[in-house]
């Protein structure tokens, strides 16, 4: 039996035993005292979390979307952006990558996604699993833009997205909805959160799945095009249980399965992965937060030649593993600081198993394998000084990265070698730095700055698979360097009447050895280190609560260019693909009782290109999405939502006038029960 399978079917074992050894380390604190609060989050922000631009997400506004899609509800920040604009039903997983600030990317995240401490990047590509995390799951999402690495973990370069998962006391015992579309595609999701032992648990379970839309315009259609059709599941469970008033415990397993159909007949995609976490947090004198992770993931994907329609390439296995972990100490120096000394590993493993065939003949040309090993550990210590009005942050991090195990390897459909690499192991330390201030110069208003640095290796993906998008082969470089980012930013934040919060950011920042496909032929291109793309721009948020009234706004203008010399010298001064200039939200939104809303979400993406060579151009975009909620009887309430209500045309992928389109007018209605 697999050390994998031995860990997932332990994991109901572990999470029934959970309760019994809370009693019987502290049978009393919980029971005899009903003060005490059985909470599943982390420790506390520290003082000067303000000195970095950060957005939080409610409960309410997770909930509340037009697609029901955690991509959709992370798109009120502007500036959140994923590699393309298609959301997870239609895109193909590994170009789920995400970034903040218009930094630009390859389909790998630039900014670190955690989903309670936990890193959900992808071990082999960096992409975000989304479909794995059921929205209604969840009680809040920060995101701060820039920030640097620190105690984050490395990867954190364009900012952090933290996601929280909601309580016993943030849901129902029981609750469930069920919706369906104008196409007559599904969504089931349940949960159920008892009281057990000496706190709870949380068990919940989703499953999407439709024909799809056409993804392939109209005019280009031909007999193999087909809808994006998609299938998707996933289950998560936790338990949360005190031992004594100042510890708890939390235990996470998680497994999903995601299919996907894109563009043509046979085009398979898709993922699916387990996860399992545990948790130890402490809040007495010497507080502390202790994670330990385990992920097991996978990906495979069919390529169809757009000219024969036939299979020429199965991506058939694509096995990865992480390992990592996190422990952070805040001992007791004064209420004046708030210390924290922690370090952080990761280790990420993976494979590529994929074999060629020709579109002429059907057989078999070639079989390829690659894959590595990244790991990267990291030490940092951080310091807030509260000085009256003035609070100072700082911080330093280290880190030790290797980069082995490489190799690439080639055989014939008899299983003859044809061609063998293996790369050099190869390690250095890189060392970050943060900093910021806070000045509360009055009740209502803040004055705050930070200056930054970061770093991310490369995935193995960027490393070691070489891809196509027809017909244009992207290379892959083992020679490939880590990214490293400076940046600094100044805001304020400003409630200058009761129910108003305005918020407003300039930045800079500098992306040194950005990692990006460089085009080297015709139809050819590689994933190199360039000298540095440089990001800067504003960022207005604002927030508004009058009554039973309620507007959330978030605008974002981003001046991106690439610095290049030497082979990338033709990219100089040129905006990163896949970047706008340009991106709003704005939802308004009426509750004029207890689960009785109406709200309407404007959403624009400004112009972008699709390649490095600002050849392609993707047009911006403007989408209205609703959503309608109203109480029926008890806890039940029926619900309608509507996607791209006026049916805006969203141009996903433009390459030389073969084109894909995002997601068009798609109306929903169904029931909730319990939220």
């Amino acid at each position: 039996m697999s050390r994998k399978l031995q860990i997932l079917l332990a994991t109901p074992l572990i999470l029934q035993a959970a309760p019994a050894l809370a009693q019987d380390a502290d049978r009393s604190g919980y029971a005899a005292d009903p003060e005490i609060v059985v909470t599943g989050k982390g420790l506390a922000e520290t003082p000067a979390t303000p000195a970095y631009d950060f957005q939080e997400i409610d409960r309410e506004e997770i909930v509340t979307t037009g697609s029901g899609r955690l991509e959709d509800a992370l798109s009120k920040v502007a500036g959140f952006q994923q590699f393309r604009r298609s959301d997870s039903r239609s895109s193909n997983p590994s170009a789920q990558g995400v970034t903040l600030r218009a930094i630009g990317g390859n389909a790998t995240s630039r900014a670190q996604v955690l989903l309670d401490g936990v890193p959900l990047s992808d071990p082999f590509f960096g992409y975000i699993p989304f479909n794995a995390v059921d929205p209604n799951r969840l009680e809040s999402i920060r995101v701060t833009r820039g920030g640097g690495t620190g105690p984050f973990g490395a990867g954190a370069l364009a900012g952090t997205i933290e996601l929280d998962s909601a309580d016993a006391g943030d849901l129902a015992p029981i609750q469930a909805s069920a919706l369906i579309n104008d196409r007559s595609e599904t969504e089931l999701s349940a949960t159920v959160a008892p009281e057990v032992g000496n706190g709870y648990a949380t068990l919940g379970g989703r499953w999407d799945r439709g024909k799809g839309f056409w993804t392939t315009p109209q005019d280009q259609r031909v007999p193999a095009s087909v809808r994006a059709k998609y299938d998707s599941w996933s289950l998560a469970g936790r338990v949360v249980q005190s031992l004594g008033s100042d510890l708890t415990v939390q235990l996470r397993g998680a497994a999903w399965d995601d299919d996907r159909v894109l563009r043509f007949d046979g085009a398979t995609t898709g993922s699916e992965g387990q996860d399992v976490s545990l948790r130890l947090v402490g809040r007495g004198d010497w507080q502390f937060d202790v994670i330990g992770y385990a992920q097991w993931r996978n990906f495979y994907n069919t390529v169809i030649s757009s000219t024969r329609f036939v299979p020429v390439l199965d991506q058939k296995d694509t096995p990865a593993e992480g390992q990592g972990g996190k422990i952070e100490i805040r001992p007791p120096v004064g209420e004046a600081h708030t210390l924290r000394l922690g370090g952080d590993f990761r280790r990420s493993a993976g494979d590529l198993f994929e074999d060629a065939y020709s579109a002429f003949t059907g057989n078999r040309t070639e079989q390829r394998f690659a894959g590595g090993v990244n790991t990267d550990l990291g030490l940092y210590a951080e310091d807030d000084w509260v000085l009256g009005r003035v609070t100072l942050t700082g911080g330093v991090r280290a880190d030790r990265y290797t980069i082995r195990d490489g190799y690439y390897r080639t055989a014939d459909d008899a299983g003859t070698v044809t061609g063998s690499t293996t790369y050099p192991n190869r390690s250095d330390w890189e060392f970050s730095w943060r900093g910021g201030a806070v000045l509360q110069v009055a009740e209502n208003l803040k004055l705050r700055g930070a200056a930054y640095s970061g770093l991310r290796l490369p995935t193995l993906n960027e490393l070691y698979r070489p891809f196509v998008v027809f017909p244009v082969v992207t290379m892959a470089n083992e020679n490939l360097t880590p990214e490293k980012l400076e940046g600094w930013d100044v805001g304020f934040d400003w409630r200058p009447l009761p129910g108003v919060q305005l918020t407003a950011t300039a930045f800079d920042n500098k992306l040194k050895d950005a990692i990006t496909n460089v085009t080297i032929g015709t139809n050819l291109r590689q994933r190199r280190n360039i000298d540095a793309i440089d990001a800067s721009g504003v960022e207005l948020d604002a927030a508004l609560r009058f009554g039973a009234f309620g507007f959330d706004g978030s605008l974002a203008y981003t001046e991106a260019k690439q610095r290049g010399s030497g082979f990338a010298a033709a990219l100089d001064g040129y905006r990163p693909s896949q970047t706008p200039r340009w991106a709003a939200s704005a939802t308004a939104s009426w509750s004029p009782a207890a689960r009785t809303k109406v709200a309407l979400t404007l959403r624009h993406v400004g112009r972008q290109f699709e390649d490095d060579q600002q050849t392609d151009i993707l047009p911006a975009a403007t989408t209205l999405d609703a959503f309608a909620e109203v109480p029926l009887l008890g806890a039940l309430s029926f619900v309608a939502r509507a996607e791209n209500l006026f049916d805006a045309k969203i141009i996903t992928r433009n390459q030389g006038g073969s084109m894909d389109l995002g997601t068009p007018r798609t109306v929903w209605a169904g029931f909730r029960y319990g939220f």
